[in-house]
């Protein structure tokens, strides 16, 4: 199997390709405007009346919600998991250097349908059906990066990819440097995780707490169609190794995107509704639950501004920095364990950066520190619904 990418290296290593930093890749997000069919008065803090959509009753359990764009609208609809094999197909046919491998990805076409057809186009070279051992053809795939490919590495599930950490924190993370800059590793490692409907604790993982602390690693999240196409293609034209982390039960959202290619920048937060009285930082399937209790804090006289981090590692502390500098107020809701998670770590960066402009403790709603039931009632209870938002703003705001 090793030899088989030793040849496919081989055969391409002759190749040119223009390597683009990310830090070249900035473009505007793109984000579809709601039908607006009902509005409340507001008045900001400063006098002024502002119009604002009023919402419907609450959801208690969102997962997401779409909007439906007009048929007259540029673009194409995808749903999310569709959008990433997109960016995927985008990226191999641009760059023969760019290959797959992980359980099932070949002609069965991956457990959630990502690597669909691509078998088919480009050859079982290119897209390698491996083993049931991530340790195994997660360590060949850094090996391929090392030789010159750009190696996909899917995980079945993020919580198998634990079998693997040694290779990813290790070696994915650290050749760079133990190599004294000889071996760049322009590797991607993906794939489903967090919490989903009754999977069990073993599938329920959320790893972006685990591998945040591993030098060299860079993290993002994907939450819409627009930017999980975006940031897939973004994470396999760099050249650090890249995580990209995708929920369970976002692959079936649907959104209109661009007919023009479009790359994201893997260090920039995405801002999805712009306010001024309290700063929400979110990422991945707490943005829905976010949005949802928006709707409702709205209706109730606030003005949140929601801001969906997207760059797990680095953060993206200017954008997340003027706005902390607008509110003086700040909320983090995330779906990892509050222990050592995320928001631990984004409320660090925030004291040690922004505390002279917080008029207020920062709050951060996390999932609780145990395993994931499989009792459905029970699982939601240990993640973050939107009441517990609209009452932890309330709280912030008083």
């Amino acid at each position: 199997m090793a030899a088989a990418f030793l040849q496919t290296s081989a055969l391409v290593s002759s190749s040119t390709s223009t390597s683009i930093g990310s830090e070249r890749l900035r473009f505007a997000s793109f984000k579809p405007s709601p039908e607006r069919k009902a509005s409340v008065l507001l008045v900001r803090s400063d006098g002024a009346k502002i119009q604002r959509p009023r919402a419907p009753k609450l959801i208690t359990n969102a997962v997401a919600a779409t909007v439906e764009a007009p048929v007259s609208a540029p673009g194409h609809e995808l749903l999310l998991f569709e959008a990433l094999q997109e960016g995927l197909d985008e990226e191999m046919e641009r760059d023969p250097r760019v290959c797959v491998m992980g359980e099932d990805v070949g002609h069965y076409g991956g457990s959630y349908k990502v690597t669909k057809g691509l078998a088919t186009k480009y050859g079982d070279l290119r897209v390698l059906d491996t083993p049931i051992a991530e340790n195994s053809f997660t360590g060949m795939g850094i090996g391929a990066a090392m030789t010159g490919l750009r190696p996909i590495v899917e995980g079945m599930n993020m919580g198998f990819l634990l079998l693997a950490f040694n290779q990813i924190s290790n070696n994915c993370g650290m050749l760079h440097y133990t190599s004294g800059g000889q071996f760049t590793i322009p590797i991607v490692i993906r794939g489903p995780g967090g919490v989903g409907r009754q999977l069990g604790a073993e599938h329920s993982q959320r790893l972006e707490s685990y591998f945040q602390s591993v030098p060299g690693l860079q993290m993002v999240a994907c939450s819409t169609p627009y930017n999980a196409k975006g940031l897939m293609k973004a994470a396999i034209r760099s050249e650090n190794p890249v995580i990209l982390f995708e929920h369970v039960l976002l692959y079936n959202l649907k959104e209109r995107i661009p007919d023009e290619e479009y790359v994201l920048s893997l260090e920039e937060a995405e801002m999805v509704r712009p306010g001024t009285h309290i700063t929400i930082l979110t990422y991945s399937r707490m943005r829905y639950h976010v949005m949802q209790a928006a709707k409702t804090l709205v209706n109730k006289g606030y003005d949140p501004e929601v801001i969906d981090i997207r760059s797990l590692k680095p953060f993206d502390l200017h954008t997340i920095g003027e706005s902390v500098k607008k509110t003086h107020r700040v909320l983090i809701v995330e779906e990892c364990m509050r222990t050592g998670g995320i928001g631990a770590s984004l409320r660090a960066a925030i004291i040690e950066n922004f505390w002279d402009y917080l008029d207020a403790p920062i709050g951060c709603l996390s999932s609780q520190d145990a395993p994931t039931p499989y009792a459905g009632t029970l699982e939601d209870w240990t993640v973050v619904q939107p009441p517990q938002i609209v009452a932890a703003v309330e709280q912030l705001c008083q």
